[in-house]
Protein backbone atom coordinates (compact mmCIF):
# COMPACT_ATOMS: atom_id res chain seq x y z
CA UNK A 1 0.00 0.00 0.00
CA UNK A 2 1.41 3.35 -0.95
CA UNK A 3 1.81 6.04 1.65
CA UNK A 4 -1.10 8.47 1.40
CA UNK A 5 1.19 11.46 1.83
CA UNK A 6 3.12 10.43 -1.30
CA UNK A 7 -0.16 10.03 -3.16
CA UNK A 8 -1.31 13.46 -2.08
CA UNK A 9 1.94 15.12 -3.03
CA UNK A 10 1.85 13.39 -6.40
CA UNK A 11 -1.59 14.66 -7.33
CA UNK A 12 -2.38 17.88 -9.13
CA UNK A 13 -2.67 20.52 -6.45
CA UNK A 14 -5.30 23.21 -6.62
CA UNK A 15 -4.43 25.88 -4.12
CA UNK A 16 -6.91 26.68 -1.42
CA UNK A 17 -8.08 30.28 -1.74
CA UNK A 18 -9.09 32.15 1.33
CA UNK A 19 -9.70 35.87 1.41
CA UNK A 20 -7.25 38.06 3.28
CA UNK A 21 -7.99 39.48 6.69
CA UNK A 22 -9.51 42.91 6.94
CA UNK A 23 -8.55 43.74 10.54
CA UNK A 24 -5.43 45.85 10.87
CA UNK A 25 -2.92 46.52 13.61
CA UNK A 26 0.28 48.53 13.48
CA UNK A 27 1.87 46.71 16.41
CA UNK A 28 5.11 44.78 16.05
CA UNK A 29 6.02 41.58 17.92
CA UNK A 30 9.69 40.88 17.34
CA UNK A 31 10.19 40.72 13.59
CA UNK A 32 6.50 40.01 12.92
CA UNK A 33 4.75 42.84 11.11
CA UNK A 34 1.16 43.02 12.30
CA UNK A 35 0.08 45.64 9.78
CA UNK A 36 -1.41 42.71 7.90
CA UNK A 37 -3.06 40.46 10.44
CA UNK A 38 -3.42 37.51 8.05
CA UNK A 39 -0.30 37.64 5.85
CA UNK A 40 -0.59 34.05 4.61
CA UNK A 41 -4.36 34.12 3.99
CA UNK A 42 -4.84 31.11 6.25
CA UNK A 43 -8.15 32.16 7.82
CA UNK A 44 -11.32 33.98 6.81
CA UNK A 45 -11.45 37.79 6.70
CA UNK A 46 -13.34 37.79 10.02
CA UNK A 47 -10.17 36.66 11.78
CA UNK A 48 -6.42 37.21 12.08
CA UNK A 49 -3.56 34.70 11.93
CA UNK A 50 -0.41 36.71 12.54
CA UNK A 51 1.89 33.77 13.29
CA UNK A 52 0.76 31.54 10.42
CA UNK A 53 -0.36 28.60 12.56
CA UNK A 54 -3.60 28.21 10.57
CA UNK A 55 -5.63 29.34 13.59
CA UNK A 56 -7.58 32.52 14.31
CA UNK A 57 -5.82 34.68 16.89
CA UNK A 58 -7.37 35.93 20.09
CA UNK A 59 -8.65 39.47 19.33
CA UNK A 60 -6.27 42.20 20.49
CA UNK A 61 -9.11 44.13 22.09
CA UNK A 62 -10.46 42.60 25.31
CA UNK A 63 -13.83 44.08 24.40
CA UNK A 64 -14.10 41.36 21.76
CA UNK A 65 -13.48 38.51 24.22
CA UNK A 66 -16.50 36.53 25.36
CA UNK A 67 -17.17 35.16 28.84
CA UNK A 68 -20.48 33.27 28.55
CA UNK A 69 -22.56 32.35 31.58
CA UNK A 70 -23.28 29.02 29.89
CA UNK A 71 -20.65 27.15 27.87
CA UNK A 72 -22.19 25.44 24.86
CA UNK A 73 -20.46 22.18 23.88
CA UNK A 74 -21.07 19.81 20.97
CA UNK A 75 -19.63 16.62 19.51
CA UNK A 76 -19.22 15.79 15.85
CA UNK A 77 -22.40 14.19 14.45
CA UNK A 78 -20.87 10.96 13.12
CA UNK A 79 -23.99 9.21 14.43
CA UNK A 80 -27.38 10.24 15.81
CA UNK A 81 -26.65 13.25 18.10
CA UNK A 82 -28.98 11.86 20.79
CA UNK A 83 -26.57 8.94 21.27
CA UNK A 84 -23.76 11.26 22.27
CA UNK A 85 -25.75 13.52 24.57
CA UNK A 86 -25.76 10.61 27.04
CA UNK A 87 -22.17 9.59 26.31
CA UNK A 88 -20.87 13.07 27.17
CA UNK A 89 -23.07 13.53 30.24
CA UNK A 90 -20.30 12.77 32.78
CA UNK A 91 -17.85 15.03 31.00
CA UNK A 92 -20.32 17.93 30.80
CA UNK A 93 -20.79 17.71 34.57
CA UNK A 94 -17.01 17.64 35.06
CA UNK A 95 -16.47 20.67 32.81
CA UNK A 96 -19.13 22.56 34.72
CA UNK A 97 -17.38 21.87 38.04
CA UNK A 98 -13.95 22.88 36.73
CA UNK A 99 -15.07 26.04 34.94
CA UNK A 100 -17.64 27.08 37.52
CA UNK A 101 -20.11 27.63 34.71
CA UNK A 102 -23.20 25.91 33.44
CA UNK A 103 -22.36 23.66 30.47
CA UNK A 104 -24.95 22.49 27.97
CA UNK A 105 -24.64 19.88 25.20
CA UNK A 106 -25.76 21.07 21.78
CA UNK A 107 -26.89 18.26 19.43
CA UNK A 108 -26.02 19.10 15.82
CA UNK A 109 -27.39 17.28 12.80
CA UNK A 110 -24.54 17.87 10.36
CA UNK A 111 -20.89 18.86 10.15
CA UNK A 112 -21.87 22.09 8.40
CA UNK A 113 -24.33 22.97 11.17
CA UNK A 114 -21.62 22.54 13.79
CA UNK A 115 -19.17 24.78 11.93
CA UNK A 116 -21.83 27.43 11.39
CA UNK A 117 -22.80 27.35 15.08
CA UNK A 118 -19.22 28.21 16.06
CA UNK A 119 -18.84 30.82 13.33
CA UNK A 120 -22.02 32.56 14.50
CA UNK A 121 -20.94 32.53 18.16
CA UNK A 122 -23.55 30.02 19.37
CA UNK A 123 -20.97 27.32 20.12
CA UNK A 124 -17.98 27.72 22.44
CA UNK A 125 -16.32 24.29 22.68
CA UNK A 126 -16.63 21.40 20.25
CA UNK A 127 -15.31 18.02 19.22
CA UNK A 128 -14.92 18.50 15.46
CA UNK A 129 -14.35 15.60 13.08
CA UNK A 130 -10.97 15.25 11.40
CA UNK A 131 -12.01 16.49 7.97
CA UNK A 132 -13.99 19.47 9.26
CA UNK A 133 -11.21 20.64 11.59
CA UNK A 134 -9.41 22.48 8.81
CA UNK A 135 -12.67 24.06 7.65
CA UNK A 136 -13.70 25.08 11.17
CA UNK A 137 -10.27 26.58 11.87
CA UNK A 138 -10.25 28.60 8.65
CA UNK A 139 -13.91 29.61 8.53
CA UNK A 140 -15.31 29.50 12.07
CA UNK A 141 -12.47 30.63 14.33
CA UNK A 142 -12.18 27.19 15.92
CA UNK A 143 -8.92 26.67 17.82
CA UNK A 144 -8.21 22.92 18.20
CA UNK A 145 -6.23 22.11 21.35
CA UNK A 146 -6.72 18.43 22.16
CA UNK A 147 -7.81 14.96 21.14
CA UNK A 148 -8.32 11.53 22.64
CA UNK A 149 -5.36 9.16 22.98
CA UNK A 150 -4.20 5.95 24.62
CA UNK A 151 -1.95 5.57 27.65
CA UNK A 152 1.10 5.34 25.39
CA UNK A 153 -0.03 8.64 23.77
CA UNK A 154 -0.83 6.93 20.47
CA UNK A 155 -3.94 8.18 18.74
CA UNK A 156 -5.93 8.18 15.54
CA UNK A 157 -8.06 6.02 13.29
CA UNK A 158 -7.97 4.61 9.79
CA UNK A 159 -10.20 5.04 6.77
CA UNK A 160 -11.57 1.72 5.60
CA UNK A 161 -13.42 1.00 2.38
CA UNK A 162 -16.06 -1.58 3.27
CA UNK A 163 -18.39 -3.87 1.33
CA UNK A 164 -20.99 -6.50 2.32
CA UNK A 165 -19.17 -9.63 3.51
CA UNK A 166 -20.33 -11.70 0.52
CA UNK A 167 -19.62 -9.00 -2.08
CA UNK A 168 -17.62 -9.96 -5.18
CA UNK A 169 -15.64 -6.71 -4.77
CA UNK A 170 -12.17 -7.52 -3.41
CA UNK A 171 -10.17 -4.34 -4.07
CA UNK A 172 -10.70 -0.66 -4.85
CA UNK A 173 -9.56 -1.59 -8.35
CA UNK A 174 -12.91 -3.38 -8.71
CA UNK A 175 -14.91 -0.17 -8.18
CA UNK A 176 -14.96 0.94 -11.81
CA UNK A 177 -18.58 1.32 -12.86
CA UNK A 178 -19.80 0.99 -9.27
CA UNK A 179 -21.73 3.38 -7.04
CA UNK A 180 -19.53 4.50 -4.13
CA UNK A 181 -21.36 5.82 -1.06
CA UNK A 182 -19.44 8.58 0.72
CA UNK A 183 -20.61 10.22 3.97
CA UNK A 184 -20.28 13.98 3.36
CA UNK A 185 -17.88 16.24 1.48
CA UNK A 186 -16.36 17.64 4.69
CA UNK A 187 -15.48 14.22 6.12
CA UNK A 188 -11.85 13.15 5.86
CA UNK A 189 -12.37 9.39 5.99
CA UNK A 190 -15.84 9.54 4.49
CA UNK A 191 -14.84 11.50 1.39
CA UNK A 192 -11.59 13.47 1.21
CA UNK A 193 -9.02 10.73 1.88
CA UNK A 194 -10.73 7.99 -0.16
CA UNK A 195 -11.17 10.39 -3.08
CA UNK A 196 -7.43 11.11 -3.06
CA UNK A 197 -6.57 7.42 -2.70
CA UNK A 198 -8.93 6.21 -5.41
CA UNK A 199 -7.48 8.76 -7.83
CA UNK A 200 -3.82 8.63 -6.83
CA UNK A 201 -3.39 4.91 -6.18
CA UNK A 202 -6.02 3.31 -8.39
CA UNK A 203 -6.56 5.90 -11.13
CA UNK A 204 -10.29 6.12 -10.43
CA UNK A 205 -12.07 9.47 -10.69
CA UNK A 206 -15.57 10.35 -9.50
CA UNK A 207 -18.25 10.70 -12.19
CA UNK A 208 -15.84 9.19 -14.71
CA UNK A 209 -14.96 5.77 -13.31
CA UNK A 210 -17.53 5.48 -10.52
CA UNK A 211 -20.70 7.23 -9.36
CA UNK A 212 -20.43 9.09 -6.02
CA UNK A 213 -23.45 9.30 -3.71
CA UNK A 214 -23.71 10.52 -0.11
CA UNK A 215 -25.31 8.99 2.98
CA UNK A 216 -24.85 11.98 5.31
CA UNK A 217 -23.19 10.12 8.21
CA UNK A 218 -20.75 7.29 8.89
CA UNK A 219 -23.52 5.50 10.78
CA UNK A 220 -25.72 5.57 7.69
CA UNK A 221 -22.96 4.25 5.43
CA UNK A 222 -22.06 1.44 7.82
CA UNK A 223 -25.66 0.33 8.29
CA UNK A 224 -26.25 0.63 4.56
CA UNK A 225 -23.38 -1.71 3.73
CA UNK A 226 -24.35 -4.19 6.47
CA UNK A 227 -27.92 -4.25 5.12
CA UNK A 228 -26.70 -4.44 1.50
CA UNK A 229 -28.35 -1.14 0.62
CA UNK A 230 -24.90 0.17 -0.42
CA UNK A 231 -22.37 -1.89 -2.36
CA UNK A 232 -19.30 -0.03 -1.11
CA UNK A 233 -18.53 2.81 1.31
CA UNK A 234 -15.45 4.48 2.83
CA UNK A 235 -15.83 5.04 6.58
CA UNK A 236 -13.89 5.78 9.79
CA UNK A 237 -13.11 2.45 11.44
CA UNK A 238 -13.39 4.04 14.89
CA UNK A 239 -17.10 4.61 14.27
CA UNK A 240 -17.56 1.02 13.09
CA UNK A 241 -15.78 -0.28 16.20
CA UNK A 242 -18.04 1.71 18.54
CA UNK A 243 -21.22 0.70 16.71
CA UNK A 244 -20.19 -2.96 16.81
CA UNK A 245 -19.41 -2.75 20.54
CA UNK A 246 -22.88 -1.33 21.24
CA UNK A 247 -24.52 -4.03 19.15
CA UNK A 248 -25.88 -1.48 16.68
CA UNK A 249 -24.33 -3.31 13.73
CA UNK A 250 -23.06 -6.85 13.14
CA UNK A 251 -19.53 -6.38 11.83
CA UNK A 252 -19.49 -9.95 10.48
CA UNK A 253 -21.75 -8.66 7.70
CA UNK A 254 -19.02 -6.24 6.60
CA UNK A 255 -15.66 -6.81 4.92
CA UNK A 256 -12.79 -4.35 4.48
CA UNK A 257 -11.13 -4.07 1.07
CA UNK A 258 -8.79 -1.16 1.89
CA UNK A 259 -7.30 0.32 5.07
CA UNK A 260 -5.43 3.63 5.08
CA UNK A 261 -2.61 5.00 7.16
CA UNK A 262 -3.54 6.39 10.58
CA UNK A 263 -5.09 9.86 10.71
CA UNK A 264 -5.57 12.24 13.66
CA UNK A 265 -8.95 11.72 15.24
CA UNK A 266 -11.62 14.22 16.34
CA UNK A 267 -10.02 17.48 17.47
CA UNK A 268 -11.46 19.41 20.42
CA UNK A 269 -11.53 23.16 19.89
CA UNK A 270 -12.60 26.38 21.57
CA UNK A 271 -13.88 29.57 19.99
CA UNK A 272 -11.01 31.94 19.14
CA UNK A 273 -12.52 34.81 21.16
CA UNK A 274 -13.32 32.83 24.30
CA UNK A 275 -11.82 34.61 27.31
CA UNK A 276 -8.30 33.21 28.02
CA UNK A 277 -9.22 32.49 31.64
CA UNK A 278 -12.19 30.43 30.47
CA UNK A 279 -10.03 28.67 27.86
CA UNK A 280 -7.56 27.70 30.59
CA UNK A 281 -10.36 26.19 32.66
CA UNK A 282 -11.83 24.38 29.65
CA UNK A 283 -8.45 22.81 28.87
CA UNK A 284 -8.06 21.90 32.54
CA UNK A 285 -11.41 20.11 32.36
CA UNK A 286 -10.25 18.03 29.40
CA UNK A 287 -6.82 17.17 30.78
CA UNK A 288 -8.03 16.28 34.31
CA UNK A 289 -11.06 14.20 33.35
CA UNK A 290 -11.05 10.77 35.03
CA UNK A 291 -11.82 8.15 32.40
CA UNK A 292 -12.12 5.19 34.80
CA UNK A 293 -15.64 3.70 34.55
CA UNK A 294 -16.91 6.88 32.89
CA UNK A 295 -19.37 7.12 30.03
CA UNK A 296 -16.50 8.14 27.74
CA UNK A 297 -14.51 5.09 28.84
CA UNK A 298 -17.40 2.82 27.90
CA UNK A 299 -17.91 4.44 24.49
CA UNK A 300 -14.35 5.24 23.39
CA UNK A 301 -12.58 2.03 24.34
CA UNK A 302 -9.43 2.84 22.37
CA UNK A 303 -8.70 5.98 24.42
CA UNK A 304 -8.21 6.77 28.09
CA UNK A 305 -7.21 10.44 28.13
CA UNK A 306 -7.08 13.76 26.29
CA UNK A 307 -3.74 15.06 25.02
CA UNK A 308 -2.68 18.44 23.64
CA UNK A 309 -2.18 18.84 19.89
CA UNK A 310 -0.63 21.15 17.34
CA UNK A 311 -3.18 21.85 14.62
CA UNK A 312 -0.48 23.17 12.28
CA UNK A 313 1.57 19.97 12.58
CA UNK A 314 -0.97 17.23 13.30
CA UNK A 315 -3.40 18.30 10.58
CA UNK A 316 -0.77 18.94 7.91
CA UNK A 317 -1.64 15.70 6.06
CA UNK A 318 -5.33 16.66 6.10
CA UNK A 319 -4.57 20.06 4.53
CA UNK A 320 -2.55 18.26 1.84
CA UNK A 321 -5.50 15.95 1.16
CA UNK A 322 -7.76 19.00 0.88
CA UNK A 323 -5.41 20.57 -1.65
CA UNK A 324 -5.15 17.34 -3.62
CA UNK A 325 -8.95 17.24 -3.85
CA UNK A 326 -9.13 20.88 -4.93
CA UNK A 327 -10.96 21.85 -1.75
CA UNK A 328 -11.63 25.56 -1.34
CA UNK A 329 -12.57 26.79 2.13
CA UNK A 330 -15.66 28.72 1.09
CA UNK A 331 -16.33 30.72 4.25
CA UNK A 332 -19.84 31.96 3.58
Amino acid sequence: MKNLLKIVLGLSIISTSISSCGNKSSDLIGDLDLSDCNPNNTVDSKYCDRDGDFLADLPLSEDEWIDPETIVFSYTPVEDPSVYAKVWEDFVIHMSKVTGKKVTFLPVQSYAAQVEAMRSGRLHVAGINTGSNTVAAACAGAVPFGMMAKKDLSYGYEMEIIVPSDSPINSPADLKGKKVTFTSKTSNSGFKAPSAILKGEFGLEANKDFTPVFSGKHQNSIMGVANKDYEVAPIANSVLTRMDARGVVDSSKIRTIYKSQTFPTTGYAHAHNLHPAVVAKVKQAFYTYNWDNSTLDKEFKKADRFISISHKHDWDVIRKIDKANGVVYDCK
